[in-house]
């Protein structure tokens, strides 16, 4: 163990050495940011990031934009990726060699939140053209040759992004910066007050610009649905509209994810997340039935109608597993007239295959076309009796071309109103090679993901944090991570319970004075905790009867008279690993003791109640384990987790809280109690100021406050006094004497809510 120290000390010291940085500032914080980058970062990647801090540290602007780096690239380059280094320290070159160095650091600033926002390299490319071209267009610079004033409204842009990012697309803010110099580039305090939202103008081309769906809010719910409904999880990797003007990029898909639009407005009465299902539902159902086939020896006529029927038959099948997706897909499929177009003067091959798309989706398509008519007869007989396959639609496409083949086809003007289908990919994936050209490649071949690469759990939930320094909220600035607790040995727990069973005894005759008495009865249950007499009778004499019996022969009961939701959040912080004073015990074994007895408790009153652990690891990794969930009851399930429970790192607990409320606030009761169970003050490791996050835990129990929850601490820290009224008012107990937590906890509860 000593030499592995030491083998460590001394690769942290060649680091610091190849870093060369004086600043004192930064050796204080050196060695964590290694630590956060050494897991994200290649030893390529290790390198470069070092280099380049050692650029901003030698160029001339102070500690701050080193300092901002070394804490920030890890969280972007995992998001991004490292090979993004080289755009970003372009740009920044770009603003060091004009007079806009001092743009450097809230160029850095807003790069976090950019990189969440945007979330891929090539959305990152758009915005650091967009902010070279702003800069060049504001400061006069022609071909290269640079005024010696720096541009206004730069600085102002970069401070506002992660607000502007969160209301508009990569588009609409392209849109939204151009208004701005095209109107006020030639006026200093003008642009100021545009960039800076403050003129009405400014505010007033922001709502223009905002519209539609944004990808960033609705991908949650759009990773729920590709697992809830097609059992796939995908990783979603938005690309920008608004800076091809060319050539409009479409959805596809390859190893490292689904790339789809960053907004959709509303079309044709379908909301912008709808149309995201569409094509989401359409490329998984490539990804299950499509087999890749040789295109070598097909003309470019033949590929475009397997493509069209191939997309064509996937559907089908997605819609038959459900039939709800027939309505979206009819709205957003283009209906082609089939006189729009005259097949003697332009090439017609596009508008008839969309034809024939159309027709197979719409029953009611209206088309007299014989060739239409009789090519949807077939396609529909070959999956009447079977999935099909990708060889028969290239059968199919190749017998479609052969009977309506025209010598216009062959026209360079080509007819595309109403053909393109944009819910549908470009299906590269649908197509192997025999002979590889530099564009093409092998699909039929098992691709392997980087490290790297690898996308691995639900997508974090993003939340505010409050600074009490400039009384304001850092937007998106904590990640929080939630998870099923892993589980362990539920015996483990029934010791411990039968270890409390005198105090257990004392328990339930105080239980049985809270539980409500007044009870109403459900009936007509097909599972319930008790048979329905009458019922049952009733449905037994239908049996013999003939008829059939009504399955509904059970009832079960609630409680009326008590409604009461309570989320117990436990911190599990690395502190808990301590032993007790005065005890052989630690202090997470004296927590499971008591939550168990809570436990319990609350399950015998009948109280909805749900158990969640958390811990943090800077502001970018906030771990929430659900221990118990509000459907689920105290049993051996629930007490195999909370038996598994571990504690390591920090605690960040104003992030905890509010993603447990998000919980908690669904539960329809009268009263919901948040019990927060933690043994240290709110602390994490990239937070030199002991105060920023007690003003933030304060904050988040306002925030509670203001949603109808009750919060209330029990705190294991003997100097709990110092900081815990701060944060909870009076809303708060210490319990000096740790080992009678296990006592004090259920009772503390049960005051609470009798």
């Amino acid at each position: 163990m000593a030499e592995e120290s030491g083998y460590e000390h001394r690769l942290m010291k060649a680091w610091r050495e190849q870093l060369g940085c004086g600043f004192e500032q930064v050796a204080h914080v050196f060695e964590d940011c290694m630590l956060e980058a050494l897991p994200v970062l290649s030893q390529e990647g290790v390198s470069a990031y070092l280099d380049y801090a050692r650029f901003l540290c030698k160029m001339g602007r102070g500690v701050e934009p080193v300092l901002i780096f070394l804490q920030e690239w890890p969280s972007v380059a995992a998001i991004l990726g490292e090979s993004s280094l080289p755009a970003i320290s372009g740009c920044i070159r770009t603003l060091y060699k004009s007079p806009n160095g001092k743009a450097i650091t809230p160029f850095l600033q807003a790069l976090p939140t950019a990189a969440r926002r945007l979330h891929s390299q090539e959305q990152l490319q758009d915005y650091l053209d967009l902010v070279v071209d702003f800069m060049h267009r504001t400061t006069g610079s022609v071909h290269g040759i640079h005024t010696t004033f720096p541009s206004p409204g730069l600085p102002h842009l970069f401070e506002q992004l992660p607000y502007l990012l969160a209301q508009i697309s990569l588009k609409g803010l392209k849109n939204w910066v151009e208004y701005g110099i095209r109107n006020y580039g030639k006026h200093p305090e003008r642009q100021i007050d545009y960039f800076s939202l403050q003129s009405a103008d400014s505010k007033a081309v922001l709502q223009r610009e905002r519209h539609g769906t944004l990808l960033v809010d609705v991908e949650r719910k759009l990773d729920m649905y590709l697992r809830g409904l097609w059992q796939d999880s995908q990783y979603l990797v938005p690309y920008s509209t608004g800076f091809d003007e060319l050539r409009k990029p479409i959805p596809y898909y390859d190893k490292l994810g689904i790339r789809v639009p960053d907004v959709f407005d509303d079309h044709n009465g379908i909301s912008g997340i709808d149309r995201y299902r569409a094509i989401l539902a359409h490329i998984i159902a490539h990804r299950r039935w499509t087999t890749p086939v040789f295109a070598d020896n097909l003309s470019p006529f033949q590929r475009m109608a397997v493509e069209f029927l191939e997309d064509s038959r996937v559907e089908a099948l997605a819609m038959r597993e459900y039939p709800g997706l027939r309505r979206i897909f009819l709205a957003l499929h283009p209906q082609p007239a089939e006189d729009a177009c005259d097949p003697e003067k332009v090439s017609a091959v596009r508008h008839r295959l969309a034809m024939l798309s159309r027709a197979i989706l719409d029953p009611e398509h209206g088309y007299q076309n014989p060739h239409i008519i009789e090519f949807t007869r077939l396609f529909h007989e070959k999956l009447a009796t079977s999935e099909s396959s990708t060889e028969e639609m290239v059968d199919l496409a190749v017998l479609f071309g052969a009977r309506t083949r025209r010598q216009s086809d062959a026209l360079p003007n080509t007819h595309f109103t109403d053909t393109e289908i944009d819910y549908r990919d470009d299906n590269r994936n649908m197509w192997k090679f025999i002979e590889q050209g530099d564009e093409e490649e092998a699909f039929d071949e098992k691709r392997q993901l980087e490290k790297a690469d690898e996308i691995k759990g639900l997508p974090p939930r993003h939340y505010h944090e409050w600074d009490y320094n400039s009384q304001t909220f850092r937007p998106d600035w904590v990640s929080v991570y939630e998870a099923l607790h892993p589980k362990g040995n539920a015996g483990d727990i029934d010791r411990l319970l039968e270890k409390h069973s005198a105090l257990a005894k004392r328990l339930k005759r105080l239980l049985d004075l809270l539980k409500p008495q007044d009870k109403i009865r459900i009936r007509f249950q097909e599972e319930g905790s008790e048979l329905d007499l009458d019922v049952a009778i009733r449905s037994l004499i239908d049996f013999k009867g003939g008829s059939a019996p009504d399955p509904r022969i059970n009832m079960s009961h609630r409680t009326d008279g008590r409604s009461i939701a309570v989320m117990l959040l436990l911190d599990l912080s690395e502190s808990l690993n301590e032993k007790a004073a005065g005890s052989d015990q630690t202090i997470l074994e004296l927590s499971q003791e008591a939550v168990s007895l809570l436990a319990w408790s609350v399950e015998r009153l009948g109280d909805p109640f749900a158990i969640a652990g958390f811990l943090s690891d800077t502001r970018h990794d906030v771990r929430y384990l659900h221990i118990k969930g509000y459907s689920e009851h105290w049993n051996d399930e629930v007490k195999g987790r909370l038996a598994a429970m571990q504690a390591a790192y920090s605690t960040r607990m104003g992030a905890a809280m509010r993603h447990a409320a998000h919980y908690l606030s669904a539960q329809k009761a009268d009263k919901k109690l948040m019990l927060i169970l933690t043994d240290g003050q709110p602390s994490d490791v990239d937070t030199q100021d002991e105060h920023l996050l007690i003003e933030d835990a304060r904050q988040a129990v306002r925030e509670l406050d203001q949603e109808g929850i009750y919060s209330y601490c029990i705190s294991l820290d003997p100097k709990a006094d110092e900081y815990v009224s701060d944060i909870f008012g009076n809303q708060y107990s210490v319990v000096d004497n740790i080992e009678r937590l296990p006592e004090k906890l259920p009772k503390l509860f049960m005051a609470l809510t009798k």
